[in-house]
């Protein structure tokens, strides 16, 4: 079911349907497309929506991209912020398309992201926490330069995150993710945050600690 978003997507409906139900959307990685965390579906808990989007921005000789990357940029601004911004909006325009096409509860919407999809999912959330109820970043970190202004004066009340990333990832420095929970602390949003043996992945451990905390979040609400 494509194109029947602001974005390209993969869409997996609910076991049973009860016409409230919650989702999860999925946000790829610098490169990768809408097929990639897609293939955590048949293991996500079967009441959710879950919805990959595609980035917007193709890439040769093949991938998609949510913002480029200037690897050779020598003054530390790799990113390109603009895009990013444009980029930030557009997955906050596609939650509330998610939330109006599959009748998905607004209340209860999670941004799964991985890499450069991480970045945006703390970017959408720490900027609009009112449209996102979980984040689960994985090796990813936060780029302050893409929250939009004022961003400290909203309320995360409800806002919960699950955050990792490899000991030894070798695209973004673990150092960078280290950052997410005391940042994250000095907002009032509580943070889980691990730290697995891998580079730049999500090994199987990973994946079970994070579909586990995202249960023990829906049990305590």
């Amino acid at each position: 079911m494509k194109q029947t978003l602001s974005l390209e997507h993969n869409y997996k409906s609910p076991a049973k349907n009860t016409g409230a139900n919650p989702a999860i959307i999925l946000i790829h990685g610098y490169g990768s497309n809408e097929d990639d965390l897609f293939s955590f579906a048949p293991e996500l808990p079967d009441h959710y929506h879950i919805i990959s989007l595609k980035a917007p921005i193709p890439m040769q000789p093949s991938g998609n991209a949510w913002y480029n990357i200037h690897w050779d940029n020598k003054d530390g601004k790799m990113s390109d912020i603009p895009q990013a911004i444009i980029a930030r909006e557009l997955i906050s325009k596609c939650i509330d398309e998610v939330v109006a096409k599959y009748a998905a509860d607004a209340k209860d919407i999670t941004l799964i992201g991985f890499s450069q999809g991480t970045i945006l999912s703390f970017s959408v959330g720490l900027s609009h926490p009112n449209k996102v109820k979980n984040i689960i970043g994985l090796s990813g970190y936060i780029n302050t330069e893409l929250l939009k202004d004022g961003y400290e004066q909203n309320d995360f009340s409800n806002l919960n995150v699950y955050s990792s990333h490899g000991s030894v990832d070798q695209v973004l420095p673990v150092e960078w993710a280290r950052k997410t929970k005391p940042f994250l602390k000095n907002l009032g949003i509580d943070c889980a945050y691990s730290e697995f043996p891998i580079g730049h992945g999500v090994a199987p451990p990973n994946f079970f600690e994070m579909k586990a905390w995202l249960s023990e979040v829906k049990s305590e609400k």
